[in-house]
């Protein structure tokens, strides 16, 4: 029997090598592939008929839109609209890529941390770099609380900095560690389905319900990952 994490083997599909660096073309990259293709087919088809009375389909593309749209307001307010594409697009990548990964025989790139570090410094650098466009250097001021005491200084300011330069670990690590666990817990308890033939039926059940509990999974981390994004991106706008 394969190994539970045999599962997350990156293997090159077209091997691609160019001054001594492994550039391939990898089960990892093919479905990211796959996952944007599919995005892409899921939003054109649901505004292509732009019906008065939405069809299942583009029920759908408007729930998805409304419910980041409403992530935004809620979270960042009126001025986050602007960066609506890039927080639409991030939960979309995110969430197709864990459920795609919960189909036999795919794969789940968002259980990698270079995946999910990738994201997750993409959205803190364009944070940071928004907070500087905003406030200039008065953004150096985020790293010590409005109203605090001068003398806590020397304490406030290290704890701030290193909780915002931590950032992006944690939440690369939230979604790699959630989407790891979860495939580990359900290839293990395949295995003993497998095993143990007639009588598997009953760790067949459970595998059943967690399934069931994986799909919620993939669709809460998609939806925590946005929304720590959409914090960070407030912290950036509004400061403390």
């Amino acid at each position: 029997m394969a190994s539970p994490v045999e599962q997350f083997k990156i293997k090159p599909i077209i091997p691609i090598e160019i001054g001594g660096i492994d550039i391939s073309f990898t089960n990892s990259a093919l479905f990211m592939v796959v996952s944007v293709a599919l995005i892409t087919v899921f939003l054109t088809h649901g505004v292509r008929s732009r019906a008065m009375v939405p069809g299942r389909w583009q029920s759908m593309a408007e729930l998805s839109y409304e419910f980041v749209a409403n992530m935004i307001r809620d979270n960042v307010g009126a001025e986050g609209r602007r960066y609506f594409p890039f927080i639409f697009a991030l939960f979309m990548f995110v969430l197709f890529g864990n459920l795609i990964g919960m189909i036999p025989m795919t794969f789940t790139y968002t259980s990698h941390i270079i995946v999910t570090f990738a994201l997750a410094f993409v959205v803190f650098l364009g944070v940071t770099v928004i907070g500087f466009a905003r406030h200039g250097l008065h953004f150096f001021r985020f790293f010590f609380p409005h109203g605090a005491p001068i003398l806590t200084a020397p304490i406030l300011i290290p704890i701030e900095l290193i909780s915002y330069l931590s950032r992006p670990f944690s939440l690369a690590v939230r979604l790699f560690a959630n989407m790891t666990v979860g495939h580990i817990i359900l290839k293990v308890i395949a295995g003993f389905v497998v095993a143990m033939g007639v009588a598997g039926v009953v760790p067949l059940a459970f595998l059943a319900g967690v399934t069931v509990l994986e799909f919620g999974i993939a669709v809460l981390q998609a939806y925590v990952f946005t929304i720590l994004s959409c914090i960070y991106l407030h912290d950036a706008i509004h400061m403390h």
